[in-house]
C-alpha cells in the first residue's frame, strides 16, 4: 500500500520530486522507482534532517555512518535486479533504509550490521515495518553461511577488494554489487556467478563514496588499513 501522503513533513523537496531527480538522472526500472516511492525515508533519517529526508544526498546517522543517496539507493538495487521471492544478503544494515526498499520488492532479505547501537536500533523499526526481513549481527565481510547460498548479495560500504566469503555464498547464477577502491572512492563492481568455479565481473560507469567495509575481509577499524 502506497504510504499517505496527507500528512507531508515541509521537506526540502517531494517524494515525487525525487522519484523524478531519479528517472533524470537515469533509473529506469519502474518496479525500483515505486519501491522508492513506496518507502518513507523520513522514517530511517535522524529526525534533525526530517527536513532533508527526500533530497538526493547522503544524511549522517551517527556512528561514522551514513543512509546512502537515494540514486545510489536505486542505482545498486537496480543493478542487482531483485526479484519476488529472491534470497538477498545484505551487508551493512545501517539506517535500513536500502533494506527496506529490497523488502517492498520482495525480497527473502538477510542484512547484516556490525555497529550494535545501529542494530539494536534498525532492528525493531525494520520488525515493525517488514516482520520477514532477518536481522543479523556481526561480521559482513564474512557473510553469513548459516544461510547461503543467496540468489543475490548487496553490500553498502566501500571494500579494499571483493571478499572471498561472499563470492563463495552466492548461487550459481546468482550476482552481487558492492562498491570497491580506496576508502575516498570506489567504483561499483557487479559480480556474477555463472557455475561453482566462473565468475564474471564487471565494473559500472561512476565513481562513488561510501563509508568503508570494516571486518576480516575488509578493512581494519583502527587504521584504516586491510585486514
Amino acid at each position: 500500500m502506497r504510504p499517505s501522503r496527507s500528512q507531508a513533513l515541509p521537506n526540502d523537496i517531494t517524494r515525487e520530486e525525487l522519484i523524478q531527480t531519479l528517472r533524470s538522472k537515469g533509473i529506469r526500472d519502474e518496479r525500483v522507482l515505486n519501491a522508492m516511492d513506496n518507502v518513507r525515508r523520513e522514517l530511517f533519517v535522524p529526525k534533525v534532517f526530517v527536513r532533508k529526508a527526500y533530497n538526493d544526498v547522503a544524511l549522517p546517522i551517527g556512528h561514522d555512518q551514513t543512509i546512502s543517496q537515494p540514486y545510489t539507493v536505486a542505482f545498486m538495487t537496480q543493478e542487482l535486479d531483485v526479484q519476488p521471492g529472491d534470497k538477498v544478503l545484505e551487508i551493512g544494515t545501517g539506517s535500513g533504509y536500502q533494506a527496506a526498499v529490497l523488502a517492498t520488492l520482495g525480497a527473502h532479505l538477510f542484512t547484516i550490521e556490525r555497529q550494535a547501537d545501529l542494530y539494536k536500533h534498525t532492528t525493531p523499526l525494520l520488525a515493525t515495518l517488514h516482520p520477514d526481513v532477518t536481522c543479523l549481527f556481526g561480521d559482513g565481510t564474512l557473510g553469513c553461511e548459516e544461510f547461503a547460498p543467496y540468489d543475490k548479495i548487496i553490500v553498502t560500504a566501500g571494500a579494499p577488494v571483493i571478499p572471498e566469503s561472499l563470492r563463495m555464498q552466492l548461487r550459481a547464477g546468482g550476482r552481487l554489487i558492492i562498491p570497491v577502491g580506496n576508502p575516498d572512492q570506489q567504483k561499483m563492481v557487479i559480480v556474477e556467478r555463472i557455475s561453482e568455479t566462473e565468475f564474471r565481473d564487471r565494473v559500472a560507469d561512476g565513481a562513488f563514496t561510501f563509508v568503508p567495509l570494516v571486518g576480516r575481509e575488509g578493512w581494519n577499524a583502527r587504521n584504516g588499513e586491510t585486514s
